[in-house]
């Protein structure tokens, strides 16, 4: 009998384990598949009368997910982040394919920095002064449109 005790205590630790390594694994595809499933509005901005429909980060979890993942952007695609408050902002390439140029704008609509960002680069990237949103391109976009500092952004201001 007491072998008999001994060998249901060894099967029974192997099927505990075995069900924290399920249920644990079952955690992280819900988890992942809840990060998936952001689903982004769109905004329509415009900056130097060129009119732009983007995506639009305007909660904490959307900021977070961002451009990550994507391993294409067309060209005139782009992400638009509202903070809570104006603050001074940064951002990092955490799982981003995509080479990126950041706008920091005010929330006058002001343009105060626009700078590169590398692929997977986790440096941040902060904006010189408190801006409210800020808007993420192809990197080379904001040069090839010919805007810059100063210029600015028209966001609706219902968002």
């Amino acid at each position: 009998m007491k072998n008999g005790a001994l060998v249901t205590v060894y099967q029974a630790v192997p099927v505990k384990i075995m069900i924290r390594i399920l249920f644990f694994l079952a955690v992280l595809v819900g988890s992942a598949n809840a990060q998936n499933q952001l689903e982004f509005g769109n905004i329509e901005i415009s900056v130097n009368q060129i009119a732009l429909n983007v995506e639009y980060a305007n909660t904490p979890q959307l900021r977070n997910r961002g451009l990550m993942f994507r391993k294409s952007l067309c060209d005139d695609c782009g992400m638009l982040f509202r903070f809570s408050s104006p603050k001074p902002a940064s951002m990092w390439m955490k799982n981003t394919y995509v080479p990126l140029d950041v706008a920091f704008v005010k929330a006058s609509g002001e343009i105060s920095d626009i700078k590169q960002m590398e692929p997977h680069d986790l440096t941040p990237v902060g904006a010189s002064q408190n801006v409210l949103f800020a808007l993420e391109m192809n990197q080379g976009w904001f040069a090839d449109k010919g805007i810059k500092v100063g210029d600015r952004l028209e966001i609706p201001s219902k968002q």
